[in-house]
């Protein structure tokens, strides 16, 4: 491929993805913010012609709590660290009042429904695959529930991102046992390594990374290296709005600037957010996503670059 490419990736998880950092209750508004901004998104690419892969929690799927107990895999996942556990969070808020942030299947169903856009895995359970106390065997019965689940949907998953960036190269095998054809992997540099220590300097160094020049982002789609399973590296998170106006500018002025260079260059771009992160100033990260694809449009005129989902960029590099 000598085009260059545009990769976007949502991690699509609502309260899955976040349970162990929040009270739900103090979100509401964010919840539903990112309920309401997920049409408007849809609507944005489908008038822009933007190809986006939507990493989805299983979980999402289900239609109430009873569908959620009958789906549950034959193995769940032993952390070591309890605040990890989906399960035993869900059965604590069955009666909540804010089903809405648990179970999504129309939202599922609108993605389906719109050109370009590839469903994909976030595992079932958000599933950690790096943490203390889980096995492999584990993750298999996650994952084959998130495929099932998905088939009832008549959705055949093929893309996958690790929850929380906790790739692990031995539980490839298992991805494509479950028919898994690619995975986002992490950008490669030491502060965006999931087998190191999560510490406040690494924190702040990714938080550096969206603001000052820290390293060249896309990569030659020649690096990609064909497998069963094909591994394509992740290159900028979209950071949520910041209060201060000069950041925004600043991070967006980041991206579009290494869209143009990947453009120039031949390269392969790949983006990623989740769409909770609209939550906070859903104007705001709209303004600035338009202001993102624009900058793509134009290099799509000027050098040909392309829009692609992960499935689609992995594609040549597929060994069967």
């Amino acid at each position: 491929m000598n085009k260059g490419a545009l990769v976007i990736s949502l991690d699509f998880e609502l309260v899955w993805g976040l349970f162990d950092h929040i009270t739900i209750q103090d979100k509401v508004a964010y919840f539903d913010n990112t309920l309401n901004i997920i049409p408007r998104l849809l609507d944005t690419f489908e008038k822009n012609n933007i190809n986006v892969t939507w990493a989805t929690v299983g979980m999402l799927f289900n239609e109430n709590w009873e569908e959620w107990y009958a789906n549950r895999p034959s193995l769940l996942p032993t952390y070591e660290n309890q605040k990890l556990n989906p399960y035993g969070y869900g059965e604590q808020h069955t009666k909540t009042g804010v089903d809405r942030f648990f179970f999504a299947p129309q939202l599922i169903k609108a993605i389906q429904s719109v050109k370009g856009q590839e469903i994909g895995s976030h595992t079932y359970s958000h599933y950690y695959c790096l943490e203390k106390g889980q096995i492999q065997a584990q993750f298999d019965a996650d994952l084959q529930q998130a495929v099932s689940i998905a088939n009832k949907f008549s959705i055949k998953m093929e893309s996958l991102v690790f929850p929380r960036n906790q790739f692990n190269e031995s539980y490839l095998e298992v991805c494509q046992k479950n028919q898994i054809k690619t995975v986002r992997t992490n950008p490669n540099v030491w502060y965006w390594d999931a087998n190191i220590q999560d510490t406040i300097f690494t924190k702040l160094t990714r938080t550096a990374d969206a603001y000052l020049p820290l390293g060249k982002k896309s990569y030659k789609a020649d690096s990609i290296q064909s497998s069963a399973v094909v591994g394509q590296a992740a290159s900028r998170f979209l950071r949520p709005q910041h209060s201060q106006s000069l950041l925004n500018t600043t991070r967006v002025h980041r991206i579009k600037n290494e869209i143009i260079q990947a453009a120039k260059n031949g390269e392969v771009y790949h983006l990623w957010w989740h769409p909770h992160n609209f939550g906070i100033d859903p104007e705001g990260a709209m303004k600035a996503l338009h202001d993102i694809i624009l900058v793509f449009q134009q290099c799509q005129q000027t050098y040909g670059m392309e829009s692609l989902t992960m499935r689609e960029l992995a594609a040549p590099y597929l060994t069967h």
